[in-house]
């Protein structure tokens, strides 16, 4: 009987697998091991793919002459820095005693990349291999994705994604980036007084910094537009109504008007008040004090708890609530998951698979041990809602790829007593997310009014909440501030009836300014990352449109990390706002008039889509290679041939003027 070899992807976990299978191990120098079975891991990766003066000393030199690099065949090498590691797994993997190699590596893209680049460096033959697939670490679920592993093979397309996605990133990154610093470096250089520029270039990272530089400009470009809303107070419990044009409003289809309840000009807002109170000073008083309830609507509105966290919404959520970097949200929910708290982080998904939602109760039962969890836990299983949860919107099996949406798994409590109030915190917005979904959605009162003024009509919307729902979890008052209206005024304006005439005690004239778009914070970057540029607020609309983004779960926040680091973005740690540099423009500016494509969101989705394809089998590795060689040899071929330095020197001094102290638009956010 042969051994069988368990290979992890750090330390960590190679002790939880130890753990689960209760094995007798002794610790060696990089891995365990016991009678039948060995237990190692790597850190983080291994091998790596080689630069291009591996393929051909002569290549050290950038050059453009040697451009585009478009290998036949890559190459690989070990990384110095774990070299050791790389030794002793390799030799544990080709150990001819060794007959089963159960891969648990991370359960995605990369956690595939990551060993097959070390099986095929150390030329793994003859091994049955397992993959082993899992949603935590806790132990029933580590046994689980042992018992159920599938054979390697069937993860094939997956690694083939991978491979190409590292060779995607890899050609645009060093053909793009030396072309671009051959051509235009010297140019950036000079403009900013340093001895050189590198222009670094990536198929992700140069598209998000598109992203945020577009959206600076719009916003230095915005030119602010005031416009004049008329509103009225009325009867005893003076509610407002605001004016909005109808068909019979003697302003209907006017060029005076702003959008559907304003006006352009101010004179317009009074002639509109004159109007309304008559010329003579009877008519005043006869006509201004009293209004009619033309129209009084009632409904019940029902808001429903949403859907549970993927990465990008809790970095999102981290963001807003804590100021934390989506980087730093990473690392915390990483660290959760090795402790066992919560499921796989790196996920896409907000909802539950089948399987999950009949098992729930396990994480359930888990949970009532957490003080801050017990008293809904118990309300939870009184309404028994958990046993009819595969029947919502929350459990869909087609809208889960590799994992399921972030959960608390129940288990590893007593590690919370060890944890920083920030993780604190970031497990407990898990937890009460989750919560939610067991509960049913919260109610809203809505009245809906109508005020006549001769032609003239005034609109007031109240909402009061009469069933919190899902938000009796909140541990805050937001479910209280979400009604717009004290109960008291409420009640009054409920009274009201059609045909009721009411007075009006005044009448105002509001005046306001159209706002430019928001920065990007941290946060609603990596969501609009998601939704391939798109800055979508609405959460439920975010969910219906979702498909294929920028970046991936896993890669999204370290890309904003590099362009932070790289100084072509500066984030604000104490709001998480977002700006670009003036190197960061500059660059901007050089792949706008050169490789313009790059920054399209659209683009550089359908290359992560195509990538996606890859893995569900639908289309050839061969195929996208083919179509990713001649992307990069046309672009590479075109900014040769081009001359337009010069007109790059007017854009470098047109936007540096925002750079100069006092202005407000650019420059650096400074950390207090």
């Amino acid at each position: 009987m042969g051994k069988s070899v368990f290979i992890a992807e750090k330390p960590s976990v190679a002790i939880e697998f130890a753990k689960a299978l209760k094995l007798q191990t002794k610790r060696k120098d990089g891995y365990l091991e016991s009678e039948n079975t060995i237990i190692t891991w790597c850190v983080g990766h291994l091998v790596t793919m080689s630069y291009p003066e591996v393929y051909d000393p002569a290549l050290k030199k950038w050059s453009l002459q040697t451009l585009p690099f478009l290998p036949e065949k890559f190459k690989y090498e070990i990384i110095p820095a774990v070299k050791k590691q790389y030794d002793i797994v390799s030799s544990i993997l080709t150990d001819q005693e060794v007959k089963t190699i159960y891969v648990c590596t991370d359960s995605g893209r990369e956690g595939e990349y990551i060993y097959r680049l070390v099986e095929e460096k150390a030329g793994v033959k003859d091994k049955v291999r397992k993959r082993v697939w899992i949603d935590s670490q806790t132990e029933d679920e580590i046994l689980r994705g042992i018992r159920e592993a599938k054979d390697l093979s069937e993860y094939d397309n997956l690694s083939d994604s991978a491979y190409l996605r590292a060779k995607e990133d890899y050609l645009m990154g060093i053909n793009f980036s030396r072309l671009l610093t051959l051509k235009y470096g010297d140019g950036i250089a000079g403009f900013l007084k340093s001895k050189y520029a590198v222009i670094s270039v990536g198929r992700v990272m140069t598209c998000v910094l598109g992203m945020v530089v577009g959206r600076e400009r719009e916003i230095r470009d915005f030119v602010k537009t005031p416009f004049y809303r008329v509103l009225g107070f009325f009867g005893e419990m003076n509610f407002e109504g605001e004016w909005r044009v109808t068909k019979e409003s003697k302003y209907f289809e006017s060029p005076e008007l702003y959008k559907e309840n304003g006006f352009r000009k101010q004179e317009t807002a009074q002639a509109l008040l004159a109007y309304l109170q008559g010329d003579s000073d009877a008519e005043k008083e006869a006509e201004k004090h009293t209004a009619t309830i033309s129209t009084i609507e009632k409904k019940k509105e029902k808001k429903n708890p949403p859907l549970l966290y993927n990465l990008a919404e809790l970095q999102n959520d981290c963001a807003k609530r804590f100021k934390m970097s989506p980087d730093e949200t990473l690392r915390i929910v990483q660290g959760l998951y090795e402790k066992k708290l919560i499921t796989y982080p790196r996920t896409d998904a907000r909802v539950l698979s089948t399987a999950v939602a009949k098992e729930i109760g396990k994480n359930l039962n888990g949970l009532i041990r957490y003080p801050l969890a017990e008293p809904f836990l118990r309300e939870i299983l009184e309404m028994g809602s958990h046993q009819k949860l595969s029947k919502t919107r929350y459990v869909n099996d087609k809208q889960i790829t590799d994992h399921y949406a972030i959960i608390p798994t129940g288990q590893g409590l007593s590690a919370l007593a060890k944890v920083s109030p920030l993780e604190q915190q970031v497990y407990d917005t898990i937890l009460k997310r989750f919560l939610y979904i067991f509960y049913p959605p919260a109610v809203y009162q809505k009245v809906a009014i109508v005020a006549t003024m001769q032609t003239e009509c005034f609109f007031s919307n109240f909402k009061v909440l009469v069933d919190e729902g899902y938000q009796k979890v909140l541990n805050t008052n937001k479910a209280a501030d979400d009604a717009t209206d004290v109960s008291a005024l409420f009640a009054a304006v409920q009274k009201l009836k059609k045909g009721d005439v009411v007075s009006v005690n005044d009448l105002q004239i509001k005046e306001g300014e159209t706002s430019p778009p928001k920065r990007y914070n941290s946060g609603s970057l990596i969501l609009a990352m998601e939704n391939a540029g798109q800055l979508i607020e609405d959460e439920e609309l975010r969910a219906q449109i979702r498909g294929s983004g920028i970046g991936t779960s896993a890669t999204r926040a370290e890309i904003l990390k590099k362009l932070v680091n790289i100084k072509y973005l500066n984030l604000n740690k104490k709001t998480q706002m977002i700006i670009p540099t003036l190197q960061g423009e500059m660059v901007y500016d050089v792949v706008y008039h050169s490789i313009h494509s790059l920054l399209n969101p659209k683009l550089t989705a359908s290359w992560e889509k195509g990538l996606a394809y890859i893995a569900d089998g639908e289309i050839s590795s061969e195929e996208y290679m083919k179509k990713l060689n001649a992307f990069v040899h046309d672009r590479t071929v075109r900014v040769k041939a081009m001359h337009n330095q010069g007109q790059l020197q007017a854009c470098y001094n047109q936007v540096a003027q925002y750079y100069q102290k006092g202005k407000k638009s650019g420059g650096t956010i400074k950390n207090k």
